[in-house]
């Protein structure tokens, strides 16, 4: 089992849970760089937060996963085709479908071998966009002890690829003509045990409890609780999107 099957597939609930929903506008922009909105793909689909939003704008959607625990955490797959697979070894035929996505999920497998079979599995005109996010932002003297997890309690224990996410995927180069699309963000308003959850399904923090047996997050939730205040209070978050975008068939 891979890396990112073991860390993902144990906790696909939590994840379904406290994963951010991705800006609807992304998905219309994406239908709209496709000439043909027939079928949309979404690969290392995870939970689905970017395979349902695209049932709007496709006739058909696909989804799949390394995992399939993971293609069995969302209530609500009926109108879409879901399988197993990895990335690189996709069973569709040439040219079935007019865009793949990936969302937080390239840089487990950005290999050679992988974007030549998304060049196959795509339409001649068919879009590539793969994007990701990395530390939230909501305001400095919160960011600080979130960035103090982020970069010294886990340092060393986030997986391969992660350098990748922070980097926004600029260290990633595609083997075709890349376009950049538009900014997008994530936004929410979230509670404090909001925030708790999702910061405990960050694939670091899971190796560092098998690790010493404790929760990481737990040790700064007194710091975070200070500066937050009310824990119920309501506070806005943001992850701007970084993308790596084009027409491989081109």
């Amino acid at each position: 089992m891979s890396d990112s099957v073991r860390l993902f597939s144990i906790r696909s609930v939590d994840y379904a849970q406290f994963r951010p929903s991705y800006p609807e506008s992304l998905f219309s922009w994406l239908a709209e760089q496709c000439p043909r909105t027939r079928c949309a793909l979404d690969v290392a689909a995870g939970s689905g937060q970017a395979t349902l939003p695209l049932l709007g704008h496709f006739d058909h959607v696909l989804s799949c996963d390394a995992s399939p625990d993971q293609l069995s955490g969302s209530a609500d797959w009926q109108s879409v085709q879901r399988f197993a697979a990895q990335a690189e070894r996709l069973p569709l035929r040439d040219g079935r479908v007019d865009l793949m996505v990936v969302a937080q999920a390239l840089h487990w497998f950005a290999t050679p071998a992988f974007f030549a079979e998304a060049k196959r599995v795509l339409d001649s005109n068919g879009l590539f966009c793969a994007w990701c996010y990395s530390l939230l932002r909501i305001d400095p003297a919160l960011d600080e002890v979130i960035s103090r997890l982020h970069g010294e309690t886990l340092q060393g224990y986030w997986p391969r690829g992660r350098e990748s996410v922070d980097a926004g995927y600029q260290d990633i180069r595609a083997p075709f003509e890349t376009i950049e699309p538009p900014e997008f963000a994530i936004e929410v308003h979230w509670n404090l045990p909001q925030l708790l959850g999702y910061l405990r399904t960050w694939s670091a923090v899971k190796q560092w409890q098998q690790a010493y047996d404790m929760d990481p997050v737990a040790q700064l939730e007194p710091d975070l609780a200070q500066r937050w205040g009310d824990p119920e209070r309501q506070r806005r978050i943001r992850w701007p999107l970084h993308f790596l975008a084009g027409y491989p068939g081109r």
